[in-house]
């Protein structure tokens, strides 16, 4: 490859020459009330010597050299057909590909001697600009913009004289970094992923996990940019300006590589274009394709609630196993609504109460035993579709019939790349209430050396390849930000720092989606059935809208997947898409999900446009305005140099009185949302006061924990034991020591990245039952006393030495992994029946190990330890042990509360764990052969395309992660 040297021509890639909208009913002064938490916060609580504003430094950059982050793998996410075949050939990387894995990775091993000064060994410099000696190259796609990328790893940054222009730069360098992924995200939007990137078993069960999640025709989608357009006032005729204009920068992008033949190489792959006569096409981005694409990104991360179906199911078999009263009383302490052990963010005792439990709940819909029915989605298969219909989703796909396409030459080495599919099946299963992932660590200025806030944050949104998430600076009229957005809805920074500023999120998954059971009935009055397609709407027999999606495709180099088809089906109603069917009192209905942000994927971006806006943010208060317009389910942080903040926001639809949110709820005017109006799905919501915030406490974390006294949970994992407590256990320490910094704060993130939630928090009361007596069989013995001195070294699963690849305690984690799923079972299984067992581990996942792909995550995903019984077998233990348990379980079940009983139950299951072999543990898949543990647990980002990358040392951390220390303020 030539040298790099300063361009400004077009025709060559940036990385080297190839070949919410406020729709609710208001309170004025809750409003006020909210505001005025952060006049006196910003005002009364910052530091008196923050008080007068410094020059403006250059560039408007105050963080002067303090403010750091990081994207592994690389910036550019692009790859051509001639990069694709020599990365699979010779093992060769694009330029900026892989360029900030290795920095992302050494964290793990390097953090316990980290310095402020060392920190951009693993981090980036998150200035603004480039300084002159580092400029690798200057696009001009017009003469208002201009798109400069940085030698060390080629971060575009882009600087408009005109807001148009800026955005169009914005659109254009989404297009060199990121097109492909852009195509792919933009076809799972609209339900199209088969037809678009082959029939794989994994892009079937993809599309079928999220097409009814957000089934929306082109008018639905349309109807969502008028909406803002015509009632979100300047800021909403400005936002839809805004992505025109970076839609017409990414399709310059996508015409000038296609008739440059620079595009990326998986059009060729997958059949698009025609590698040597260039026919073919790469079809035009349209504003609407940005609606598909932010419904993809706000299922996965921020959604919450829903489930009501599987809960009112699993409460049916407690009340069936202990009696209705009992079996209530029992099925709510494992719900764990408010559990008072639970790790909190606000932590003043504030309580902001929401979805809570009523004392006496009306209008409940719960079905009859044994007649729900899931809804059926998919019709009318052909060809290998049909074999689909026997397989399991997450399969591999070599389960289907294949007819690979003759290729020759180097073509063979690319063969089938997507055959097991571009993204995991189950990507979307759950929802963020499955799937919410991220964390936060600020603390105030009154306890760091400098006076000044230090904030470690960032989301955590899984290992991809090229990265769901896109660096950039934007520099223009109304604009000044760097920091990370998705790819392709990417006009404004979505995470990152302003001119003095900086935010981040978590998701939240507070309980913004209900279930409704609407009565069925047919149009000429005879009697319904459960496959009725009309229901009753306020007093009248409605026809459902039946939407449709028709998906085809054959093989192609890349996918295999024989010729096949098929139609998806679902049927909306007026309150949201039907997903099972069941008789309620023998009167057959038909339960929906009503989603408050449904019909309302675009109304976050005016949020995001004054999170951009350096007039618009200036301090704590205009973060929290800025917060309130964003519509989905996020926890946000925000940092400058006097203050930290903290704001939850959501769509949060105000419930009729004594509706229980947790259950399927009647579908009748008196239960309906407040000021419900199903044409948009609008309705009253919360106002910002009884959201959850707070300024400058000491400290704040995140983890996708509780959020506060009585804001209560949307699933049952928020208990006693909650890897947020990973986090608050060390910053408490910290902060009570004084004097953090940049590097301690990062510190305790790091160290609890690589540490094991169930050792260091559950271990301990589980040796306390072992040791109740002393324990005589040697092998025994040996297994107790391995897992001690893991406990004692501190939990940790890390290398013995930078790349080793083989664990410190290797025997004692290895242990654990075999023994918990078997620990859990004998303490629970036998005093809650094979019913209620399944009934609840349906619910609520045993165990989220790093090597666990049955997690929610699946394998080598990073996230780990969200979702499991810790919290319970906690609670249980100590109670079996005769301590003091806060919120205790409805009844002691390891050994049925007889400490004696317990210990054998545990040591016999530890056991037969210690006897079990590192291959059966770590049975290997594609990335590990079996029995290699550390592989097991490696983050292995997901081929999204023709590159992929090496394996890297598990860390249970932010995908994208901030490190900021803002010593100035305008």
């Amino acid at each position: 490859m030539p040298p790099r040297t300063l361009r400004t021509t077009l025709g060559t890639t940036p990385h080297g020459p190839r070949g919410p909208l406020r729709r609710t009913v208001r309170g004025t002064v809750r409003a006020l009330a909210a505001t005025a938490v952060f006049v006196l916060g910003a005002g009364l609580l910052s530091p008196a010597s923050q008080a007068t504003a410094a020059a403006p430094p250059p560039n408007d950059d105050y963080c002067l050299g303090q403010c750091s982050d990081i994207l592994p793998p690389g910036a550019n996410g692009n790859a051509t057909l001639v990069e694709i075949l020599g990365h699979q050939i010779f093992g060769t990387q694009p330029a900026h590909a892989d360029d900030q894995l290795g920095p992302y990775d050494a964290l793990s091993s390097g953090y316990p001697s980290l310095t402020d000064d060392a920190l951009n060994t693993y981090f980036n410099d998150a200035s603004f600009g480039v300084p002159s000696g580092q400029v690798a190259s200057v696009t001009r796609p017009r003469d208002d913009v201009t798109i400069t990328r940085d030698k060390k790893y080629g971060i575009p940054h882009i600087k408009g004289t005109t807001r148009y222009g800026t955005e169009f730069g914005a659109g254009y360098a989404a297009g060199q970094d990121r097109m492909w992924l852009i195509d792919l995200f933009r076809h799972i939007g609209r339900g199209e992923l088969t037809s678009f990137a082959g029939g794989a078993l994994a892009n079937q069960g993809l599309e079928q996990e999220f097409w009814p999640q957000a089934p929306y025709t082109e008018e639905d989608l349309q109807r969502q940019v008028d909406y803002l357009r015509e009632r979100a006032g300047a800021r909403g005729e400005q936002a839809m300006a805004d992505a025109q204009a970076y839609i017409d920068g990414l399709n310059a992008y996508r015409t000038q590589s296609k008739n440059g033949r620079y595009f990326p190489g998986e059009y060729v792959l997958t059949g698009k274009i025609d590698s040597i006569t260039n026919v073919g096409e790469i079809q035009p981005f349209k504003i609407t394709d940005m609606i598909a694409l932010a419904s993809v990104v706000g299922g996965l991360f921020g959604n919450g609630g829903g489930g009501e179906v599987d809960a009112a199911l699993s409460l049916l078999k407690a009340q069936e196993t202990y009696g209705v009263q009992e079996g209530t009383r029992i099925w709510e302490s494992f719900r764990q609504r408010n559990d008072p052990e639970t790790v909190l963010t606000i932590t003043d005792g504030t309580a902001f109460p929401y979805a809570e439990k009523p004392a006496n709940a009306r209008g409940a819909a719960m079905p009859d035993p044994g007649s729900v029915e899931r809804e059926q989605l998919v019709y009318d298969r052909t060809g290998s579709a049909k074999s689909a219909a026997a397989a399991t989703p997450t399969a591999a796909g070599k389960s289907l019939p294949k007819t690979p396409v003759k290729t020759s030459g180097s073509l063979k080495r690319v063969q089938g790349i997507f055959d097991d599919g571009v993204l995991p099946a189950d990507m979307f299963s759950g929802g963020a209430a499955k799937k919410g992932m991220s964390n936060a660590l600020l603390v105030s200025g009154k306890n760091t050396a400098s006076g000044n806030p230090v904030a470690v944050f960032g989301p955590q949104t899984g290992y991809f390849a090229p990265q769901l998430l896109m660096m950039q600076e934007l520099q223009g009229p109304g604009i000044s930000a760097h920091g990370v957005s998705f790819a392709g809805v990417g006009m404004y920074i979505q995470l990152g720092r302003g001119q003095d500023y900086a935010w981040s999120a978590t998701s939240a998954g507070q309980d913004i989606t209900d279930t409704y059971a609407v009565p069925l009935c047919e149009p000429g009055g005879s009697a319904p059935t459960k496959q009725s397609t009309h229901y009753l709407y306020r007093g009248t027999c409605t026809p459902m809208e039946k939407l449709e999606k028709r998906n085809a495709w054959k093989p192609s180099v890349a996918d295999s997947t024989a010729e096949g088809s098929y139609r998806m089906q679902v049927f909306r109603t007026q309150y949201g898409v039907v997903t099972h069917r069941a008789t309620v009192d023998g009167k057959p209905v038909a339960y929906v999900s009503l989603r408050s942000t449904y019909r309302h994927e675009a109304d976050s971006i005016i949020g995001f446009q004054m999170l951009n806006d350096p007039a618009a943010v200036k301090d704590a208060q205009g973060f929290a305005e800025a917060a309130q317009h964003i519509s989905y389910a996020f926890n946000w942080f925000y940092a400058d140099s006097r203050d930290i903040a903290y704001y939850n926001s959501g769509a949060n639809p105000v419930r009729a009185a004594d509706v229980d949110p947790s259950f399927p709820v009647k579908a009748e005017p008196a239960y309906e949302w407040r000021g419900f109006d199903p044409t948009d799905n609008t309705s009253a919501q919360t106002p910002p006061a009884e959201h959850p915030q707070s300024v400058n406490q000491d400290y704040y974390i995140s983890w996708n924990n509780k959020q506060a006294e009585r804001y209560s949970s949307s699933n049952f994992s928020l208990g006693a034991v909650h890897r947020g407590d990973l986090l608050d256990g060390r910053v408490k320490k910290l902060v009570a020591a004084g004097g953090v910094t940049r590097a301690s704060l990062t510190q305790a993130m790091a160290e609890a990245a690589v540490t094991d939630l169930r050792a260091e928090q559950v271990l301990p009361e589980i040796l306390k039952v072992l040791r109740s007596k002393p324990i005589t069989d040697p092998a025994l013995t040996k297994a107790v006393q391995q897992l001690e001195a893991w406990r004692t070294a501190g939990s940790q699963r890390k290398e013995t030495s930078a790349g080793s690849r083989t664990y410190a305690h290797s025997d004692a984690i290895r242990i654990l992994d075999a023994w918990w799923p078997k620990l859990v079972e004998a303490a629970f299984k036998p005093g809650l029946g094979q019913g209620l067992w399944d009934a609840l581990t349906a619910q609520l996942g045993v165990d989220e190990s790093p090597s666990s792909a049955h997690g929610p995550t699946g394998a080598h995903a990073g996230s780990a330890f969200q979702y499991g019984w810790w919290g319970y077998v906690d609670k249980d233990l100590r109670s079996v042990l005769g301590q003091s348990v806060k919120g205790p379980l409805g009844r002691t079940y390891c050994g049925a509360g007889d400490l004696g009983a317990c210990r054998d139950a545990l040591l016999s299951t530890l056991k037969t764990a210690a006897a079990v072999p590192a291959a059966t543990v770590y049975p290997g898949d594609a990335s590990c052969a079996a029995g290699n543990q550390w592989c097991a647990d490696a983050i292995v980002q997901r081929a999204l395309g023709g590159i992929t990358h090496r394996a890297i040392q598990w860390q249970n951390r932010p995908t994208y992660q901030q490190v900021v220390e803002f010593p100035s303020h305008r």
